[in-house]
């Protein structure tokens, strides 16, 4: 008999008798002759009926109790039985000990179950926990971090990149590159290992903040990619661990500046500038960025694609800068053509040179490009400039690089109401597309440009966003669908030749207000000569750092038409591909404008008597 004989004045708790029974493993019929047994002499005691414990067993829900709460309620009536005896054994106080014991544990577990805390499991977890805690390190790398990202570092690199790496120490370096070659990756990681290897600052200038956020990107891509260590921080500020001593070692800090002479200033350490060629005002800039690294342990490095020979920084890259204002017997000659530059050169200014094609970045190992391919798309100049670094004369050109410099801004600093994270980028502000078709399937993209509207004549113009496209007539016209479902467009201007007719006759019918702009020599002069009013007043905005669409302006030269009676406008060409896609486009939303500026916003009134 699984029951110890206990004297009871009364046996009513029947059912918890009878649960208790079914779960040490009896089967209902045993349970109901064995509280018949028991309650035989018990006063008033009525015989159980097999139903009435089958339907206590469904209702309680006994076969889905969890094991844990069989062993509480087994645990349970094995305390009460001991407790409950007279004469008590040595045994006896050894198991009520036991069974007290596991009920606390229940109980932790219990407890455990509803909270999910381990401390209610372990009351050790709860006193260690109670301890004061170190605060975590941020943005800690160890000796072991910097191994391990020094090695990937140098597996990742191509040959000409390592070639960067073994002239890193020169006071200065001056890098002219073909585009996406990966300058800027590259640039990213050597001041990321060279802080870790000697804690010096790392200082990036770019013609934007946003472009400086590329590198910030690349860093933080790279560490938590080798390491798992997410770097945090507008700046980053890097903690190297301590030395021998357990002293902490100097934190350096990586800093992401737009480069104008008012935020280039300040701060100490090795300074990289991206894209030199490109920036506004550069030799104010040039002469308060350097004096950032004017400590004789810190390195400047400056790299670029190459723009205009008008540009400033070309003084700096042909030596002329340099020469200046010294005795002509202490003049020194740069050679800056390729062959002399093509492995680098130390000039007698100083300066570590060196220029980099795509034709050396595929000898160097870098299989990314078709160069073939990209011959066949790019007019021979357009590649030459792209690709070969050659500079652009743009003393032909009907918007020369110092008539752009002026309309290029950095967004974060200037354009407060827009977000190009957000679902609504510019909200309900008034928006209008131009779009620039391809001309040929060999051709150039075609272009797309979302801009702000200007409130009145004095308000400028402002490229909010800029895309190329290749693929049929429908897939453009998707494009320019996705645009007008993120911003409240108002006007769409469209280049109907070629493909972009197909595109036109596809948005009228959702958009009616849709302008074709049909292209003639006429027009193109007047869209020409619009332009340039609004450029020179100012009134023309797009990020320092699409340099495209700077480049795109530059290449468009006037020239007489066939027979040489009128003046239009072209960009460079080879037959019948196009380059200037974006500045058309963007040139489309401006004609829209009337040529004063003012029309728009004057009002007449008529008085009738």
């Amino acid at each position: 008999m699984l029951l110890a004989p206990i004297e009871r004045p009364e046996y009513a708790d029947v059912r918890r008798e009878a649960r208790s029974l079914y779960w040490r493993g009896w089967g209902i019929t045993h349970i109901v002759e064995e509280l018949n047994r028991i309650g035989e002499g018990l006063p008033g005691w009525k015989p159980l009926k097999r139903a009435t414990v089958e339907s206590w067993k469904q209702r309680g829900k006994w076969e889905e109790a969890p094991s844990l709460r069989a062993a509480e309620e087994a645990v349970a009536v094995r305390f009460q039985m001991l407790i409950a005896k007279d004469k008590k054994t040595g045994g006896d106080f050894k198991e009520i000990d036991l069974l007290g014991r596991q009920i606390e544990r229940f109980e932790r577990c219990r407890k455990y179950r509803d909270s999910g805390n381990e401390a209610d499991l372990n009351p050790n977890i709860a006193a260690r926990n109670a301890k004061p805690k170190k605060k975590p390190r941020v943005n800690q790398l160890t000796a072991e971090h910097v191994e391990q990202l020094r090695a990937a570092f140098k597996t990742e690199c191509f040959a000409f990149q390592l070639k960067w790496w073994e002239e890193r120490n020169h006071r200065t370096r001056f890098i002219l590159k073909s585009r996406q070659i990966g300058a800027t990756w590259y640039f990213a990681r050597e001041a990321l290992i060279d802080a870790l290897e000697t804690g010096r600052n790392q200082i990036f200038l770019s013609a934007s903040r946003r472009q400086a956020e590329i590198f910030r990107t690349y860093i933080i891509e790279f560490v938590f990619r080798v390491t798992g260590v997410q770097l945090r921080g507008e700046h980053l500020l890097i903690d190297r661990g301590d030395d021998a001593d357990g002293k902490p070692l100097e934190r350096p800090t990586i800093f992401f500046l737009g480069a104008n002479y008012r935020t280039a200033q300040g701060e100490h350490g090795n300074f990289c500038y991206d894209e030199c060629f490109w920036a506004q005002d550069f030799e104010r800039t040039d002469e308060v960025a350097s004096g950032m690294a004017s400590q004789k342990r810190y390195r400047e490095t400056y790299f670029s694609t190459p723009s205009t020979i008008a540009h400033q920084a070309h003084r700096k890259w042909n030596g002329d800068a340099f020469n200046e204002g010294r005795d002509k017997r202490d003049w020194t000659k740069i050679e800056t053509y390729h062959a002399a530059l093509k492995d680098g050169a130390l000039g007698g200014d100083g300066i570590w040179r060196q220029i980099v094609t795509i034709e050396d970045a595929a000898a160097g190992g870098c299989d990314l490009f078709d160069i073939e391919e990209l011959r066949r798309r790019k007019p021979p100049d357009v590649f030459a400039n792209l690709y070969l670094c050659e500079f652009v004369d743009d003393s032909q050109s009907a918007f020369p690089l110092k008539d752009m410099q002026r309309c290029r801004v950095d967004p974060s600093d200037k354009w407060a109401d827009f977000d190009g994270y957000a679902l609504r980028p510019f909200g309900e502000g008034e928006v209008a597309i131009g779009y620039d078709p391809q001309e040929s399937a060999q051709g150039d993209d075609a272009a797309l440009v979302v801009m702000a509207l200007p409130g009145s004549a004095k308000k400028p113009f402002r490229v909010l966003e800029k895309l190329r496209l290749r693929g049929d007539f429908e897939v453009q016209a998707a494009a320019i669908f996705k645009a007008m479902a993120r911003y409240n467009v108002v006007d769409i201007g469209i280049d109907t030749t070629g493909a972009g007719a197909a595109v036109y006759q596809l948005v009228v019918k959702r958009f009616p207000l849709a302008r074709a702009i049909a292209y003639s020599a006429e027009r193109k002069s007047l869209m020409v000569l619009k332009a340039k009013n609004v450029i020179r007043a100012g009134r023309l905005q797009y990020d320092a750092g699409d340099k495209d669409i700077t480049a795109s302006f530059m290449s468009i030269r006037p020239e007489l038409t066939a027979k040489g009676r009128q003046l239009t406008y072209v960009a460079s060409r080879a037959d019948d591909t196009g380059h200037a896609d974006v500045a058309w486009a963007i040139m489309h939303v401006l004609f829209n404008e009337p040529l004063d500026g003012e029309a728009a916003a004057s009002q007449s009134t008529m008085e009738i008597f």
